[in-house]
Order: C-alpha cells, then structure tokens, then sequence
C-alpha cells in the first residue's frame, strides 16, 4: 500500500438538488403529457357510446312507429313493449333521466316522441352542443 492513509479523501456519491429538480421536472411534463392524452381519449369514448346510443333508441322510436303506426308517449313504452332491454344512461350525463325528447307537433300523434337528443349542456371540439346531435 502507498501513500498515506491519513489523507485518503472521501466524497459522499449522492445527486445534487439541481439534478434532482430537472428529474421532476420531466416527470411532471411527462405526467402532463399522459393525463391530456387520457383525458382525450375518454371525451372520445364518450362521444362515441353517445352516437351509439342516440342511433339505438332513434331505430328504436322507428320501428316502433312502423310497428303501431304511432310514436311512444315516452321512452319506457320502448323498453316495456321490448323495442330496448332498458333506457341506456347518457355517457355525458351519467343519468338515463336527462334524455331531451322531441315531441311530435302532428294533432294525430297526442304528443308521441319523434327524436331523441343528449340532456348535456356541454360542447364538442368543434363548439357544436350535443344536445343538437
């Protein structure tokens, strides 16, 4: 062994605050960047189990129609003469309580619904209501 052992120096191995702070930093951009994305994704999915569900019980109102020759008086009628299993929830609302019925204007209807729209007051990407879908 050379050298004198009373001057060996020893330095503490570790990171420095700076190295610390760029490392979450990126973490937290990184997270950003994941929960926009994901959050995208789900407006989407809701979008689209809206389309889905608007097209179901408008086919639905349809045959009902072409069936009895007159539209439902509302929307259980459709599950009850076995036209929809059940009255899906709106994906935007979360309620099957906030469906917006359209109402036929015709005297020899008595008030038979003709459409169906979303009860949401929210607004797509585009600044199109979905109540108007």
């Amino acid at each position: 062994m050379t050298g004198n052992p009373s001057k060996l120096v020893f330095t503490e191995g570790g990171f420095t605050f700076i190295e610390l702070m760029v490392v979450l930093a990126i973490m937290a951009l990184l997270s950003g960047l994941v929960a926009a994305a994901s959050m995208g994704k789900i407006r989407q999915s809701k979008e689209s189990a809206l389309k889905e569900d608007l097209h179901a019980m408008r086919k639905a109102l349809d045959d009902y129609y072409a069936d009895k020759g007159k539209y439902p008086v509302k929307l259980q009628d459709l599950v009850n003469q076995h036209y929809l299993r059940s009255i899906p929830e709106d994906p935007l609302t979360d309620s099957e309580d906030t469906w917006q019925t359209v109402v036929s204007q015709d005297p020899n209807q008595k008030g038979g619904i003709v459409d169906i729209h979303s009860g949401s007051e929210e607004k797509t990407a585009d600044g199109k209501s979905y109540s108007e879908w």
